[in-house]
């Protein structure tokens, strides 16, 4: 079985713009927010697809909407539906916080700076388990917890799906990426992020997963 799945990441927010951690933590579409998932939803419009799910905040339904609003195939009562356990990695006590202060915080121990030192120095997965281990509540996901949890969401998909069928995924920067670093790591996802309205590509097959391509946003790229 094989299960088409196309994650877009959802369109700048707020929170992205001030360059703040947000995991399940939400905020509003600005205009260029907007922007980026109705240039997505063009570059999809002629892609019949069976479902449609965002992570269960205002930030992947609204981009959801945006891009089946200019769908010309799929079915017109097509509806977002929500997957909450595809949703981003949980930053817990550091939700909305600036971003380089808590990555510099959460590498203090460690040598390091910034996120990308903790990526290029200890792997995608220490950025996760060094956040948990800075959390005073303990509510940052630590790297197993995060990848139960995202299994978890693929063993829903393989259960309500049939093979050859098309899935659209609003997603997020870090979850994209850590599947790309995890499964596709030539890419070159260690180095750079999703683009907000980017499309990222997956085979979802029985025995694990397969990256098609990887942030596409691109006019004249294949999709």
């Amino acid at each position: 079985m094989t299960i088409n799945l196309y994650f877009v990441r959802h369109g700048q927010t707020l929170l992205n713009q001030y360059n703040r951690l947000q995991g399940w933590a939400d905020s509003p579409l600005t205009a260029k927010g907007m922007a980026d998932v109705t240039a997505a939803g063009q570059r999809l419009k002629n892609f019949k697809f069976d479902a449609c799910y965002y992570t269960g905040n205002t930030r992947t339904l609204h981009s959801a909407q945006l891009i089946l609003a200019q769908n010309e195939t799929s079915a017109r009562n097509l509806q977002p539906q929500a997957l909450e356990l595809l949703r981003e990695q949980g930053f817990g006590y550091f939700e909305t916080e600036d971003a380089n202060q808590v990555w510099l915080m959460a590498g203090a121990t460690h040598g390091t700076r910034t996120h990308q030192d903790i990526i290029d120095q200890y792997g995608f997965a220490k950025t996760r388990d060094f956040l948990h281990e800075v959390d005073p509540f303990g509510d940052a996901e630590d790297d197993q917890t995060y990848w139960n949890r995202i299994e978890k969401g693929f063993d829903y998909l393989r259960q309500h799906h049939e093979d050859g069928q098309n899935i659209l995924i609003l997603n997020h920067s870090f979850t994209t990426r850590g599947l790309v670093d995890r499964y596709a790591p030539e890419l070159g996802a260690k180095k750079l992020g999703p683009r907000n309205g980017a499309v990222t590509k997956f085979a979802l097959k029985d025995n694990g997963l397969e990256v098609i391509y990887y942030n596409r946003d691109q006019e004249d790229a294949e999709y």
